[in-house]
């Protein structure tokens, strides 16, 4: 696994962004935005309301509406020097006017959509080119993703399978993410579309992977490409499929139900971590790093 100086932020979709509030809402299942919020720990992570983010709406296919909402829920935080990057193909990814806000922003986020767009559009370009070389090399360099965004982080990809029939071998179709992390493939919007079997049928697929399927409003921040830590008001779900014995996936035909067996499932909730490499769940996370209380998993 390559060590990564930067860190990633991945958002399992619907993070709150204050807008109950402002309907007058009282009854909340999301922890406060004002004070817990995932987009103001990606502020924290940047080094404060100062930093220089750059919204990537190309999942999107309302993406003015989209840069709008996240301009106005990062302002409510205070964070006001925000950029938008409504990029709809491949020759815009190359854009030089582009190419040069990546460089000099201190975070990028992709909004929800579709993940494949995201990986049709930049793979192989000079945009997603600089954000290797910078979440790689730059510490405090930060990517976060919601939804589609999140998805596309990793090297393998979950593109599209429907959950009722997730079961079933062949439907979940993978393929080739953005990169920023190997060894794991990310779901979203995990329980609210009961996306377990999707993403475990991914995982029975890849066993070399781990599976992480994300809450709403719930999130993880990876630092060295290694080490996760939950944050949001929900459960991150963690499926490791290193130890499965039987696996019937490989012999059966398309449209029958897949069989596996002894693939682990964790369960996390804010202040939880996980090291990808070590398969090994920490119960507590301390200011931002994982502290030696920890239990191996067998």
């Amino acid at each position: 696994m390559q060590f990564a100086k930067g860190k990633l932020l991945a958002i399992g979709g619907a993070e709150d962004k204050g807008t109950d509030l402002e309907a007058g809402g009282i009854m909340r299942n999301n922890l406060n935005f004002f004070e817990l919020g995932i987009l103001r720990r990606i502020v924290e992570e940047t080094g404060g309301i100062n930093s220089r983010i750059e919204v990537v709406t190309t999942a999107s296919m309302i993406p003015y509406e989209v840069g709008d909402n996240y301009m106005n829920a990062f302002g409510k935080i205070g964070c006001t020097d925000i950029g938008v990057l409504h990029i709809r193909n491949r020759a815009e990814a190359n854009n030089e006017e582009y190419l040069e806000r990546i460089r000099n922003c201190d975070a990028v986020m992709f909004s929800g959509g579709n993940q494949l767009r995201l990986t049709s559009t930049f793979g192989g370009t000079k945009f997603l080119q600089i954000l290797l070389e910078r979440y790689y090399g730059e510490e405090n360099f930060l990517i976060a993703g919601t939804s589609a965004g999140a998805m596309a982080m990793s090297n393998t990809m979950i593109y599209e399978g429907n959950a009722a029939r997730a079961h079933l071998k062949g439907e979940v179709k993978i393929t080739t993410g953005l990169g920023f992390i190997d060894d794991v493939i990310i779901d979203s919007h995990f329980e609210k579309r009961g996306r377990f079997g999707r993403l475990a049928q991914a995982v029975a697929s890849n066993p070399g992977c781990i599976g992480i399927g994300l809450g709403e409003d719930t999130g993880m921040l990876v630092t060295g490409g290694n080490s996760l830590e939950a944050i949001g008001s929900g459960l991150v779900v963690i499926l490791d499929g290193h130890d499965i014995g039987h696996s019937n996936i490989a012999d059966i035909p398309d449209g029958c139900p897949i069989s596996i067996e002894n693939m682990k499932v964790h369960f996390c909730e804010k202040g939880n971590g996980y090291k990808v490499s070590e398969r090994l769940f920490i119960p507590e996370v301390s200011d931002g790093a994982l502290v030696k209380k920890q239990v191996r998993v067998e």
